[in-house]
């Protein structure tokens, strides 16, 4: 294979690279401008995971071979099957939970980030852990403070903003890929 046929392979699946990048902006655009929609889609996906979950544990109580291995797996499915199908079918309570869910997992990732600060605070840049602990507990408290109405926007707008820099990342590294020399060998 010449250099210009690999230069030119690489290039071809950078457009498509690009126009992933650019639908990606575009659909995190569409999250955010329409958060109670984008909302309730992931809680649809979440309800439909789950529920496949409950499937496979189901599918694995044949699979056990020990009482407590067939009534661990039997217990999972039940769980997992009410779980999901309870989303699926009544959407925004589980928006509602499912919000709560998230405040509360903030407030606990917040938490460890700064005990880890004060394990690695003479580190250089660890200032920057500090830094995203305190931005990590003000999301949560700011979800946490509007629960339930903050239900409406929060699933949303996290997968928008997601979707936004996903996006961008994809973007810049497809318009480097693009640029001459970037894909040619290094000569020695």
């Amino acid at each position: 294979m010449t250099n210009d046929i690999i230069v030119g392979a690489g290039r071809s699946r950078s457009g498509w690279s690009m126009v992933w990048g650019i639908l990606m902006v575009v659909c995190g655009i569409l999250a955010i401008a329409l958060p109670l929609a984008s909302s309730i889609g992931v809680v649809l996906v979440v309800g439909w995971l789950i529920l496949l979950a409950g499937v496979w544990h189901l599918i694995f109580v044949f699979h056990s071979h020990t009482f407590g291995g067939v009534l661990w797996q039997l217990l999972l499915a039940v769980v997992y099957g009410f779980a999901g199908v309870y989303m699926l079918m009544h959407p925004l309570l589980g928006l509602v939970t499912l919000t709560l869910v998230i405040a509360i997992f903030l407030l606990i990732e917040a938490g460890l980030e700064t005990a880890l600060y004060f394990t690695i605070r003479r580190k250089t840049n660890a200032g920057w852990v500090l830094f995203d602990a305190i931005v990590t507990l003000v999301l949560a408290i700011m979800i946490w403070s509007q629960w339930p109405s903050s239900s409406g926007w929060v699933l949303g707008m996290l997968v928008g903003i997601s979707l936004i820099f996903s996006g961008i990342s994809r973007l810049s590294l497809s318009a480097a890929t693009r640029r001459p020399g970037v894909m040619a060998p290094a000569r020695g």
